[in-house]
């Protein structure tokens, strides 16, 4: 039996493989397409081959950040590995230019950057040969059957960091358990946020002494040390007595639909600021002519444009200021959850007292939304217009927004901890 099902298994990978490797072209076409907006993807193919650079010296701790978000989660514990352990080097791989640019904007040298390879046995191979890594640590659930199949097969420990698994993620991988459960039982340690995803990891084929529940390493979140500073600029330059709204992580259809609330306010609140920060670089230029369009005085960070008293919309153009431009605002809406997306990160404005409010799209942090939603510290709106009157009643009362600002910083800092954690887990596997 067991070497039926080892036969089994091993059929199961090898049929996925032939057809990864026949979506190949198209998803090389894709990534040409989607090279239009961003020129960005367009560049480094090889390394998405595993040609990598040869490593030389220490064998690396390697973290896989799949994108943004998952890079800005890890920030944090990477920190912290290259203050206690500076000889033992670290590399982070992403899977988009939005990662790999917060990697390099955050790190610089101090760390190596490249992309993932593909889940192709053979580009695998290349990029293990070059790297040799010690273990493996993947952030939150970016999971593919022959990348953990390939560590195992080196005796590469994986481990699952800050990981979720929402409910409708474990129907997906429920459909194909012929390939996810062997996966699942081939990582060495899954680190979650919380129970209910530990569960559905388990009901997929994790073994329950695999598992540790720490909760989310983004309670950790820190402030960077010069904010307060930087904050004072913006405020100073377009007014200290502007209520400003920011609609940060914007999709598609998003920032259109706050710059039709920004109008209807627009008529009560005429000092109103509108702050907008679209989640891809490739949408930048199209959000600014959205705004111009709708006639209003439209600055970019990008170029250098301070938001003067009569700038009305400001576009965050510019990677690695959101921390910055979530400080100088009053209201934030964070975005991906108007639309079908899941949501974005609602700690990050939480940590500096901000009131936060979302769209009832939210499945990528339902339980973080929930847990703040109870605590007072969150609100959650159905459509525009709602978030437009929600908008309204805390410009209207600034009391209102400061309690719930003060109910979020309160509620991160009674979550701390999982960071400590994770990072015990990923130094005992890594072997310092």
């Amino acid at each position: 039996m067991f070497y039926l099902r080892k036969l089994i298994n091993r059929m199961a990978r090898l049929l996925y493989t032939l057809v990864f490797y026949c979506l190949t072209p198209i998803i090389l076409l894709k990534l040409w397409l989607r090279g239009k907006k961003a020129p960005e993807y367009r560049l480094r193919w090889a390394e998405r081959f595993g040609l990598v650079k040869w490593w030389q010296g220490e064998r690396p701790i390697w973290i896989h950040a799949v994108s943004l978000g998952e890079t800005i989660a890890v920030i944090p514990l990477v920190e912290r590995l290259l203050q206690e352990h500076p000889d033992i080097p670290v590399i982070i791989t992403s899977m988009t230019p939005t990662g790999s640019a917060r990697v390099l904007a955050q790190f610089g040298a101090r760390v190596q950057h490249c992309y993932c390879p593909y889940d192709l046995p053979d580009a695998l191979s290349r990029f293990h040969q070059r790297i040799q890594p010690r273990s493996c640590v993947i952030v939150e659930t970016e999971l593919w059957p022959n990348l953990i199949h390939s560590c195992k097969r080196r005796d590469i420990p994986v481990s699952v960091i800050n990981a979720r698994l929402s409910s409708r993620s474990a129907r997906g991988y429920g459909k194909v358990s012929w390939l996810s459960r062997p996966m699942l039982q081939n990582i060495s340690r899954i680190a979650v946020q919380n129970s209910d995803d530990g569960e559905r990891f388990i009901e997929l084929g994790l073994g329950a002494e695999k598992l540790e529940v720490t909760g989310s390493i983004k309670f950790d979140i820190s402030v960077p040390a010069d904010n307060d500073e930087r904050i004072s600029e913006l405020r100073e330059a377009w007014g200290c007595e502007r209520p400003v709204l920011i609609g940060a992580s914007t999709h598609d259809n998003e920032d259109q639909q706050l710059l039709e609330i920004y109008t209807n306010l627009q008529s009560r609140y005429n000092n109103l600021l509108l702050i907008l920060v679209p989640r891809h670089p490739e949408r930048f230029a199209e959000v600014y002519d959205q705004s111009v369009k709708a006639g209003w005085h439209t600055c970019r960070r990008s170029l250098g444009q301070l938001p003067t008293h009569d700038c009305q919309v400001y576009i965050g153009d510019t990677m690695g200021d959101l921390m910055l431009l979530y400080g100088a605002a009053d209201i934030v809406f964070v975005g991906g959850s108007l639309i079908e997306r899941g949501g974005h990160n609602p700690l990050e404005p939480a940590v500096l007292s901000k009131p936060v409010l979302m769209g009832a799209n939210y499945f990528n942090f339902n339980q973080i939304v929930s847990h703040m939603e109870q605590e007072l510290a969150l609100q959650t709106v159905a459509d525009k217009r709602e978030l437009q009157r929600a908008v309204a009643e805390l410009i209207e009362h600034p009391e209102q927004a400061r309690a719930m600002g003060m109910r979020g910083r309160q509620c991160i800092d009674a979550n701390r901890g999982a960071l400590e954690k994770q990072l015990q887990l990923v130094k005992q596997l890594s072997g310092i």
